[in-house]
């Protein structure tokens, strides 16, 4: 429920229509994903919101990366088929000094 909430305000903030995958609730495994993925078209930007462990987890199979994602966290990864590429993490501390800053911007 709450994953499905922040989809949503991501969403309507980059004008998409979140989908809800069933196969990458809780427990989710690395065939789910690749399900997932092999039903985006090329080039697509995906957004997953989730929650622990799972997300972390799934950082670490597509990058290699160690990570913790703290709730609110995001990760961009960049993929090349099943290979990805941790672009960025961001902390949701880091994400309220941008929001803040982009907020002063446009007063």
């Amino acid at each position: 429920m709450r994953a499905r909430d922040t989809a949503r305000l991501a969403c309507q903030s980059l004008n998409v229509e979140p989908e809800v995958v069933q196969a990458l609730s809780a427990g989710f495994n690395t065939e789910d994903l690749d399900e997932m993925l092999l039903a985006q078209e090329p080039g697509a930007h995906i957004l997953i919101v989730g929650h622990e462990p799972d997300l972390s987890q799934l950082v670490h199979d597509l990058t290699g990366a160690h990570v913790k994602l703290p709730k609110g966290g995001v990760a961009a990864i960049e993929l090349e088929g099943r290979e990805g590429r941790l672009v960025v993490l961001v902390r949701p501390r880091e994400l309220e000094a941008i929001s803040a800053r982009e907020a002063a911007r446009l007063l």
